[in-house]
């Protein structure tokens, strides 16, 4: 078993860089075969994880964030196409959401993120194509979609230095509750079959289950169920988004009118007026999108998990 190492060393305000360390002696303790790298720009962890794959190693670990989980799944699905489909995949939690490895049951911890290395536990989960905005052609994703208020909550929770996690977003949301949302009018299209037409706020398309760092946009969903679970909220004032946060907290947001939990094999989202932010995985598709289709790819990547 031979373990390719991927480190982003920026990755939770620079916790990346501090821990490559303690991931090296835990792995030598562990008797693990391991190469390790660190990134050294944007996409890199794309390029390393398909040059990976293509020499054939046998797990690409993601030492990141989501931003650089979704980075080098999108370098192993590229490998993939080429035929290169022996790399499995596992991530060592230390950014600032952690909400692939969340919903997918891969640990969220580094210390036990190392053991599951270690116990080499595996399944399959779906993976997400979104096709649009900055990516015509088409970028994969892991745990989900954001359009809209929860795009423009994540690029606020980046600015946040002093602090990770749920508390960085909350700040994100309080911050653009009252800096920003005109939010567009929509046409929502699930699998060709139920269209919905609204001003919506937000927009979650989910193969996992979280994001920010817990926010439980799709409390039920499955990353391995064949089905994007969607959360689509109607625009709202400012007082009553704040009022709905705790709801997103605990998971309960589908018991609220602005509400609507879907799912779906396929999803078009097209703008009806202005244009909108979207990200992926927690990274910017666009800033000024107008229309975006996505697609489930089931069963796609092999994980290491808890």
């Amino acid at each position: 078993m031979k373990y390719y190492i991927i480190v982003n060393p920026t990755s939770g305000h620079g916790l990346g860089g501090k821990s490559i360390q303690h991931i090296e002696s835990s792995l030598s303790e562990y008797g693990l075969d391991f190469t390790l790298v660190q990134t050294e720009r944007m996409w890199h962890a794309a390029d390393l994880a398909a040059g990976a794959a293509r020499d054939g190693y046998d797990v690409i670990v993601c030492a990141s964030g989501d931003g650089t989980v979704n980075e080098a799944i999108n370098g192993i699905m590229r490998a993939r196409k080429d035929g290169h489909n022996k790399s499995a995949f596992a991530v060592l939690g230390i950014g600032t959401g952690n909400d692939f490895a969340g919903g997918t049951g891969i640990p969220t911890n580094l210390n036990d993120g190392l053991k599951a290395l270690k116990e080499n536990k595996r399944k399959n989960i779906d993976i997400g194509l979104v096709k649009g905005g900055d990516y015509p052609e088409g970028r994969y994703f892991g745990n989900g979609i954001g359009v809209g208020f929860d795009a423009a909550v994540g690029n606020e929770a980046v600015k946040v230095r002093w602090t990770r996690g749920l508390l960085a977003y909350l700040i994100g949301v309080v911050k653009t509750v009252f800096l920003y949302y005109n939010p567009a009018q929509v046409e929502i299209i699930l699998d060709g079959k139920e269209t919905i037409h609204q001003v919506s706020l937000m927009i979650s398309v989910m193969n996992g289950r979280r994001m920010g760092g817990g926010f439980q946009m799709a409390p039920e969903s499955l990353p391995d169920d064949g089905l994007f679970d969607l959360c689509i909220a109607e625009t709202a004032s400012k007082g009553r988004i704040l009022q709905m946060i705790p709801y997103f907290i605990k998971g309960t947001q589908a018991a609220l009118p602005e509400i609507q939990m879907k799912r779906a094999k396929t999803v078009s989202i097209k703008s009806l007026d202005m244009t909108f932010p979207a990200h992926a995985d927690g990274e910017f598709i666009c800033l000024d999108g107008s229309h975006l289709t996505l697609e489930l790819l089931p069963k796609e990547l092999e994980i290491v998990c808890a």
